[in-house]
């Protein structure tokens, strides 16, 4: 058994944790950077920052902008606050502050995919989501519009001085935003628990997360101020950061890269359309050609630690996953304009991405091809 763990250098979860990021960024830095959406916390109160606006999910040139921005204010701190979206674009940005402002020289696949000799700029991340755990994530993933793909700037030298993880920022979330980054916090916990490199320290995450997912998600999608479902999406979100980060992800991230380079699509609901599909394709090749190995055991597990059902089997983990995904409105990936047209590349592309080195079996391009046939 060999395995490695990296994660924040501090992380504080917790009602009312909000108080802990302007005395932190006060130690570090004298001006800070906040990344953000347009509204910020009162966090802010007190601390001498510039304003970086994001809108929508980041790209190279908006990562290039927000370098240049922070070095014009003479930013030595960031504080990235809000989504999956503004936590990687922070991150980038405290990353490429203290390396060279171009990001292509670091991108994996699409850039020159060289290593970050220094540390990152001082990154506070504070989630205002329950989904992507990128606050404990040691990569941004970066949409570059021409490529037509996304890609991630990944070293150990992004991992954030500080996560904060406040459920009270969620109350408010929309219920369809409640439910896709949900759902992504689902994948990345059950694609890490199935993965090539799952290890006992992120198993212990995951068995501790799919449970908080199954009693939790509904409540909170349909009642946004349920606090105590907003915890444990809270939490569940994390532990998947933490899992991901050291344990790598599947099939369906592999496909939620390349979809979301090519068209106008969430992260988190991309996942949650493929989720199902993905999983149903996995446990009919593991059946097929790997039927008494390890994987299918830890699919069973998975069914069990979500239905609640201690006889429940792998193959009842599939319609458990398109129930939920039923219940909380999930579209199909004709809503972003994907269809059989687009299958082909999205398949090339996909078996190239990092993502699916982590999947418990290697699929046939015939399959990766139904998993799309199927999410349409």
């Amino acid at each position: 058994m060999f395995f490695e763990f990296a994660t924040a250098a501090r992380i504080v979860f917790g009602l009312g944790s909000l108080r802990e990021v302007a005395p932190a960024a006060g130690q570090w830095g004298s001006r800070a950077l906040v990344v953000a959406g347009r509204n910020i916390a009162d966090f802010a109160t007190g601390l001498d920052f510039a304003l970086f606006v994001v809108e929508g999910e980041p790209t190279v040139g908006v990562v290039r902008e927000g370098v240049r921005v922070a070095h014009e204010n003479q930013a030595d701190v960031v504080i990235a606050m809000g989504g999956g979206s503004a936590i990687d674009t922070g991150k980038a940005i405290a990353a490429l502050m203290a390396n060279g402002p171009e990001p292509l020289d670091y991108l994996e696949i699409i850039g020159r995919g060289q290593a970050l000799a220094n540390p990152s700029a001082p990154f506070i991340a504070i989630p205002t989501t329950a989904g992507t755990g990128s606050e404990v994530t040691r990569n941004a993933v970066l949409a570059s519009p021409e490529h037509g793909v996304k890609a991630s700037l990944r070293s150990p030298h992004m991992l954030p001085r500080l996560a904060v993880v406040d459920p009270e920022l969620t109350l408010h979330l929309p219920a369809a935003l409640t439910a896709s980054t949900g759902l992504d916090a689902l994948t990345q916990l059950l694609e890490a628990w199935v993965s090539t490199r799952a290890n006992p320290l992120t198993d212990g995450f995951c068995r501790e997360g799919l449970p908080l997912v199954a009693r939790s998600l509904r409540r909170a999608f349909r009642n946004g101020e349920d606090i105590e479902a907003r915890t444990d999406m809270s939490l569940a979100a994390l532990l998947s950061g933490l899992a991901l980060a050291n344990a790598g992800l599947g099939a369906v991230h592999g496909f939620a890269a390349p979809v979301g380079g090519m068209f106008d699509a969430p992260h988190g609901a991309v996942c949650a359309a493929l989720l199902p599909h993905a999983t149903a394709v996995n446990i009919a090749a593991l059946h097929s050609r790997q039927p008494e190995g390890e994987p299918l055991r830890r699919y069973a597990e998975a069914a069990r630690m979500l239905t609640g059902h201690a006889q429940a089997t792998a193959g009842d983990l599939i319609p458990w996953l398109a129930d939920l995904c039923r219940d909380l409105d999930i579209p199909s990936l004709r809503a972003y304009g994907i269809g059989e047209k687009h299958a082909a590349g999205l398949v090339e592309k996909a078996a190239r991405s990092s993502s699916m080195k982590g999947n418990p079996i290697a699929l046939t391009a015939a399959e990766l091809h139904e998993i799309i046939a199927r999410a349409l």
